[in-house]
């Protein structure tokens, strides 16, 4: 998980200054799902990784509808985040993350996602 600064974003951001439990951005023209969050790793967090796609939906509880693509990586490098991009990190083992989800201010896409995620492990197992 990551706190965003509250100077990043767009003016009147929802992730400015606000947790969040994923790393990303809009794909760019031509870029596929995996490439999009293989160079958002990389630009957030200075991770050199091979995202793969587990599933994608509509998320529609930011400011507005957009398709949101989850995936998982191997992440074998230190993380060296862009401050511009994120004043804090860790990484949580799940009950921590549950905690905190209920206890700090996220985004409400990082609830969504954390959700979903776990609808989609569980139709796995």
């Amino acid at each position: 998980m990551h706190l965003r600064p509250p100077s990043s974003g767009s003016p009147g951001s929802a992730s400015a200054g606000s947790e969040k439990v994923e790393v990303g951005g809009a794909a760019n023209v031509g870029e596929s799902y995996e490439q999009a969050a293989a160079r958002e790793l990389a630009e957030e967090l200075g991770i050199r990784a091979l995202p793969r796609l587990l599933f994608t939906f509509i998320n529609r509880s930011g400011l507005s509808p957009h398709w949101l693509g989850v995936h998982e990586a191997v992440v074998a490098d230190a993380v060296v985040p862009d401050p511009d991009e994120v004043a804090w990190h860790d990484w949580l083992i799940e009950p921590e993350l549950r905690s905190a989800l209920r206890e700090w201010r996220f985004t409400p896409d990082s609830r969504e996602v954390f959700s979903r995620y776990l609808a989609f492990r569980t139709t796995r197992s």
